[in-house]
């Protein structure tokens, strides 16, 4: 489902790879059921190969993750999250551009 650059997240591993990241985390909350998720998985996939070495980045899907998707009170997707330090430093909801994105880093 993920390009190569894009990790797996899920409620077992979302502290791990997610809050304890050295780099900035971009992660994409969406469901396979989901057209616009569909729809931004390309440009989530493209932005990830773009920065290997300076921001990780993963996809979650809320079906298969319900408790941290309710955690962050996801509640449309796809809704994309920047993670800082272990703490949640922006977020955008809904289909967007790769700069869009890139600008939400802070890369």
């Amino acid at each position: 489902m993920a390009g190569a650059n894009v990790l797996e997240i899920n409620d077992l591993n979302f502290e791990s790879e997610v809050l304890k990241s050295s780099v900035p985390f971009l992660l994409d909350f969406g469901a396979v059921w989901c057209g616009p998720c569909r729809a931004l998985a390309p440009i989530v996939d493209k932005l990830a190969a773009e920065l290997q070495g300076k921001a990780r980045v993963g996809k979650l899907d809320i079906d298969e993750a319900p408790a941290t998707a309710s955690k962050f009170g996801i509640k449309g997707v796809p809704t994309v999250l920047v993670f800082k330090d272990g703490k949640e430093a922006g977020r955008h909801v809904g289909v967007t551009s790769k700069e869009t994105l890139a600008k939400l880093l802070g890369v």
